[in-house]
């Protein structure tokens, strides 16, 4: 329950940010392209909030937690350091 209002409180919070960018750059053309600017900056907001949230619980659930892949991706960065540091 806590994820689903988490998740609409975040679209609510990007599609009010759209609305108001889209209304802005409508409203230097138009009274009208201020109202459909806004509307338009409203849906994509939303989507926007929509795929971000999905996208980031997706790389959530991938992580590994593995101490192996730890200890190994320590190791290429230790290696990294060295042949920079051989290279001065």
């Amino acid at each position: 329950m806590k994820e689903r209002l988490i998740g609409a409180f975040r679209r609510a919070r990007y599609a009010a940010i759209g609305a108001a960018i889209g209304a802005f750059l409508g409203g230097l053309v138009s009274r009208n392209g201020a109202s459909t600017g806004g509307a338009t900056g409203a849906l994509i907001g939303a989507l926007v909030g929509e795929k971000r949230h999905d996208v980031s619980g997706f790389f959530d659930s991938v992580g590994s937690d593995d101490a192996e892949d730890e200890e190994d991706g320590e190791r290429r960065l230790s290696k990294i350091r060295n042949s920079a540091a051989d290279d001065d």
